[in-house]
């Protein structure tokens, strides 16, 4: 069933009670990248346990924290965790914050994830922008009744990916000297990973990178006519004829080494004037 309008509206009007103001980003943190968090000067901060309408997230290294908060004289609404459909969530359940944010008044938000590099150039470790994407997941969000208030039936997609924001991301990774990768990420159901023959699959069909999460958050945010940039932080390499099996723990800590350098690039784009 798809989110009602009252619901949003109900969630966004409790979120203002509790300090949440008008913010111009918001910022969807992934696995292993909650340190950006630290960068904010915070004004309020709620638990999603408890938001009306809000799920609750289950993956342990995932916490569940709406942030609002300012780097200088920008406002942020930040996802400190984030909803997965392997967990159970509907589509409708895990693009709800993003809704919300748009009644907050978010129009740029930015978001980051932990992929596999399909690509066999791109080494773990490395970040990849994300320019356009495959989207395998089974369900979509848009299913079910349109909300008119947020957007359209059919929304366009040919350019989910802002290229005025991927621009200025591109352009400070090379004044910073930072190598930033750039491709298209895949988005497939999880929560395992995957075999050589679908790696093999991935590649043919055109992905650079995959990961179970993202492109649901894409599409609602193109729906509602938010600018959207994302980034992924490469943290195992998908060989198929050298494939080596990779846990969580290992992704995790690779997340978290590369994850300064990410924060510097975000914050010199996007979060320094």
């Amino acid at each position: 069933m798809n989110n009602s309008y009252k619901e949003i509206s109900d969630c966004a009007d409790f979120l203002k009670s509790k300090g949440f103001d008008s913010a111009e980003w918001g910022v969807v943190l992934g696995t292993g990248l909650g340190a950006f968090v630290n960068e904010l000067e915070i004004i309020a901060e709620v638990p999603y346990s408890d938001i009306p309408n809000f799920p609750e997230a289950t993956v342990e290294f995932h916490q569940g924290k709406l942030i609002y908060g300012c780097i200088g004289s920008t406002k942020l609404i930040v996802m400190k965790g984030r909803f997965h459909y392997y967990e159970g969530y509907s589509m409708q359940q895990i693009v709800f914050p993003i809704r919300v944010m748009k009644l907050l008044g978010v129009g740029n938000l930015l978001i980051s994830n932990a992929a596999g590099a399909v690509n066999l150039d791109y080494k773990k470790g490395s970040l990849m922008l994300i320019e356009d994407h495959i989207n395998l997941q089974p369900e979509n969000p848009l299913r079910g009744s349109n909300i008119d208030e947020l957007g359209s039936r059919f929304p366009d997609m040919s350019e989910p990916y802002c290229k005025t924001l991927s621009s200025k991301l591109k352009a400070t990774a090379n004044a910073l000297s930072i190598d930033l990768k750039a491709g298209v990420y895949a988005s497939v159901l999880g929560p395992n990973l995957e075999t050589r023959a679908e790696y093999r699959y991935l590649k043919i069909i055109g992905a650079d990178a995959v990961g179970m999460s993202t492109v649901p958050e894409v599409i609602a945010a193109v729906h509602a006519g938010i600018k959207v940039a994302a980034i992924s932080v490469l943290t195992d390499e998908c060989d198929p004829d050298n494939l080596k099996a990779v846990d969580i723990e290992e992704i995790i800590a690779i997340a978290g080494k590369s994850e300064k350098v990410m924060i510097e690039l975000v914050k010199e784009a996007f979060f320094n004037g």
